[in-house]
């Protein structure tokens, strides 16, 4: 099991590489086609369209060709789509890539996060926050990576180091033996075994489950599409705010990821101390009011600080919350990672298209007020999943 959560871990590496290195030489590769932020939003759209579809489809490849073998053809296409990206073909052309590099990615964190989930039953929590602090790690060494290339003039290789990454990880997945999970792993469910598995999932939402769920979806969309638009576009606000370097504002983004991995080390302890409603909670309120100052930030320092703060405060929110839902919901905890995740991906789809559109339309602090309404929405829902969650522990007792 030990095996599986590192291998895990460099697989959400991997993710955390390629979720941000689009973002992280965005300016310049707008500047390189000569386009402008809404059309900068359009691309990670439809990466994050294409991190959507693999997220759906991955229950499929799993029945078909077994979860490893679907993890294979993820982290192949995914490979293949970097290389892509690093030749800089046609405009047109990086939207289709985008939808491959986004096709890889979600499937494996799905994929990935439904197997430890599952496999799991104790501190599933801690084991959930090491992979997300693996994600915040390649998340942070990214923009470090690109701001150098940047400067050096060599930008387009930052696909390339995902790549690599991408080739590594495949060897591991392709050669790895992991005892009695290579059963799990290499399973593959006969077709009337998926209908029925398929009914008594869709029975588990039923009533108050089908509202939490709900709940928990709005929850990620907005989650995870405050994240992205903070990842890939906080460069670009540095520059139209303070005239920061194009290398320098790249920084940015490592600051925040720094602050993400930090917070990730302690996340699952904490949550499993103090509960994990109340963790999430408290999370959100903290980016609430982070988001709420960030506005107001005039100098790069001001506006560093705010960033890494930001990082610790939204830390565990992902990880967290995908336990606390799925806890919440029993006996849906093959189901229930997949469609949250697939909720954040339409969230990561939608929210930088929206923010892309911001930057060109509105000024820079309008932008940031909008993330802090997102935030706040976070909050809400929340409150709401505490109240429940205690509603239901008082009806038990």
């Amino acid at each position: 099991m030990r095996k599986l959560i590192w291998i895990g871990c460099l697989s959400y590496f991997l993710i955390g590489l390629a979720h941000v290195v689009l973002g992280s030489v965005l300016p310049v590769v707008l500047e390189h086609y000569k386009r402008d932020y809404s059309q900068g939003g359009t691309l990670i759209f439809a990466q994050f369209a294409g991190f959507l579809v693999g997220v759906l489809v991955s229950p499929w490849f799993n029945r078909r060709f077994g979860k490893r073998g679907g993890l294979l053809i993820a982290i192949g296409l995914l490979c293949c789509s970097e290389l892509l990206y690093m030749m800089l073909p046609p405009w047109g052309w990086m939207y289709v890539i985008a939808l491959g590099a986004g096709f890889g990615f979600g499937m494996i964190e799905a994929v990935i996060g439904t197997v430890i989930i599952s496999a799991i039953k104790e501190n599933t929590a801690v084991a959930m926050s090491r992979l997300e602090v693996l994600f915040g790690i390649g998340a942070m060494v990214m923009p470090l990576i690109a701001s150098g290339l940047i400067e050096a003039g060599y930008w387009r290789m930052s696909f390339a180091v995902v790549a690599l990454f991408a080739m590594a990880t495949l060897g591991f997945w392709a050669k790895g033996s992991f005892g009695e999970m290579d059963q799990v792993l290499d399973q593959r469910a006969a077709p009337e075994e998926n209908g029925v598995s398929s009914s008594l999932g869709m029975r588990a939402y039923q009533g108050k489950n089908l509202l939490v769920l709900i709940l928990f979806i709005i929850f990620f969309f907005l989650y995870v599409g405050t994240e992205m638009s903070l990842a890939n576009f906080m460069p670009a606000m540095l520059i139209e705010k303070m005239g920061m370097k194009e290398s320098g504002a790249a920084l940015s983004v490592t600051c925040f990821w720094i602050a993400m991995s930090v917070g990730r080390i302690f996340a699952g302890y904490i949550a499993e101390k103090f509960q994990y409603r109340v963790y999430v909670l408290f999370s959100c309120l903290a980016s609430v009011l982070l988001l709420i100052l960030l506005p107001f930030t005039e100098q790069v320092w001001s506006s560093f600080a705010v960033v890494l703060l930001l990082g610790l405060a939204m830390s565990g929110i992902f990880s967290i919350t995908l336990v606390f839902a799925s806890k919440l919901l029993p006996g849906t905890e093959e189901a229930t990672p997949s469609i949250l995740i697939a909720s954040g991906g339409v969230g990561g789809a939608l929210l930088p298209l929206l923010t892309g559109w911001s930057l060109d339309h509105l000024a820079v602090n309008q932008t940031q007020w909008m993330f802090a309404g997102f935030a706040a929405g976070l909050l809400l829902i929340s409150v709401l999943a505490f109240r429940l969650q205690q509603a239901s522990h008082d009806k038990a007792l």
